[in-house]
């Protein structure tokens, strides 16, 4: 398994930017609500079946990143757990739970922004899509809107660290 990286082409509609501009919305929605800045969307034929962005604190709910629920707005709106034919876009690499929901859901491409070092599991930690156990990579690139799905997290980490002193 190999993450492209870069500013790429969509396959279909030849430009990956609005639907990650579309998730960097949703991260600095999440930051204006005090969660952790990511946020994710759901495209199939060019056309948006789900927003999200992560809702871990405002639901209490540790699963409740916005890769989770942006799978689980957009398997309601097509009536499947299957979202075959569907490409996910979203401001920081997914961690572990995030990549085998992916995996699980049948996601045909992976847009990603900042690489996560940390907790990331595409390209860092487990690198769950190159495991033998995996059953369905998607296509997977890396680093589209990175600079500014980088500073958004930065930003915030940093509000937060000056907030405790």
């Amino acid at each position: 398994m190999s993450v492209k990286r870069g500013e790429q082409t969509h396959p279909m509609t030849g430009n990956p930017q609005k639907p990650m501009t579309l998730a960097l919305e949703a991260a600095r929605d999440a930051a204006r609500q005090g969660e952790v800045p990511v946020g994710a969307v759901i495209i199939r034929d060019g056309v948006v079946l789900a927003s999200a962005s992560n809702r871990t604190v405002t639901d209490q709910d540790p699963t409740a990143h916005a890769e989770i629920l942006v799978l689980r707005e957009a398997a309601r709106k097509i009536g499947s757990e299957r979202l075959i034919d569907c490409d996910l876009y979203v401001t920081l690499e997914p961690c572990a739970m995030c990549a085998g929901a992916i995996s699980f859901a049948r996601i045909r491409r992976l847009y990603f922004g900042a690489g996560d070092p940390k907790g990331g599991a595409v390209e860092h930690g487990p690198r769950f899509f190159s495991q033998p156990t995996c059953h369905h990579a998607p296509e997977i690139y890396g680093g589209l809107g990175e600079t500014e799905s980088a500073t958004l997290l930065k930003e915030f980490f940093k509000e937060r660290r000056n907030e405790n002193t």
